[in-house]
């Protein structure tokens, strides 16, 4: 399997790295690297994009396909190196970094809904700088979704983030992890079942959950969560629609 670089350590941008697999005169099968930094996406999180460098030659990388393995797919048109070659990675930075921080914003959403609500998430997806998330709030609290309550959720967001709390990432034994009572958010889902491990995001003091995303070290290095807006998504669902802001 492909050492993740993404886990061990997410601040890693540049690697040297081995091609275990390629098929040049197919490039849609795409690249499997022996050690890769590359986040395949997943949990609501984009793939990164990057490139690949090796004798000269530059080979784009715009998309990751999950497999037995994961095949890195190159953008159109771009060389592909043969299995053995020796190259070096490189991520987008911008990108990747904005997606950490979008990504610890929604974790820190989802534990102040779920502290002061008990909300589960029904729902959600990202992009750069910008995110979504899904909850099951049948109830209007008071002030109303887009009055008053829109607001006071945006300052509790800020608040745990000039908290400045440690965001840790820790690979669990699923017995263990399964012991947590908040690992699971998401309405209605489960930790895969053939796993023994399970990794899980904890934000000290906040939030506990499984993820497989990137994410930052500290609630203060998302910067700030603007509450754009808040949707009614039928009777039982709101949707809260946010942008980091720097």
């Amino acid at each position: 399997m492909t050492e993740r670089l993404d886990w061990s350590d997410p601040t890693v941008r540049e690697w040297d790295c081995t091609v275990v697999w390629s098929d040049p005169a197919d490039p849609e099968a795409g690249i499997v690297l022996d050690r890769s930094a590359f986040y395949p996406g997943g949990g609501g999180q984009p793939p990164d994009h990057g490139v690949l460098l090796w004798e000269g030659v530059r080979t784009r990388i715009v998309d990751t396909r999950k497999g037995d393995e994961q095949y890195l797919i190159p953008a159109p048109g771009d060389p592909v190196p043969a299995a053995g070659t020796t190259v070096r990675g490189a991520i987008d930075d911008e990108r990747r970094t904005s997606l950490m921080r979008t990504h610890s914003g929604l974790h820190i959403l989802c534990g102040t809904v779920f502290r002061d609500f008990g909300a589960l998430v029904t729902g959600g997806n990202m992009q750069p700088g910008e995110a979504r998330m899904d909850f099951n709030l049948p109830e209007a609290p008071p002030g109303g979704f887009n009055g008053s309550w829109k607001q006071d959720l945006e300052d509790a967001v800020n608040a745990e983030i000039r908290a400045d709390r440690k965001i840790v990432a820790r690979v669990l034994p699923r017995a263990e992890a399964l012991e947590i009572p908040t690992l699971v958010r998401t309405q209605d889902a489960l930790p895969p079942l053939d796993h023994p491990e399970i990794r899980v995001i904890d934000i000290v003091g906040l939030d506990v959950q499984a993820d497989g995303g990137t994410h930052v070290a500290s609630t203060a290095q998302v910067g700030r969560v603007e509450v754009i807006k808040v949707e009614s998504k039928g009777r039982q669902n709101r949707r809260v629609r946010i942008r980091i802001a720097d």
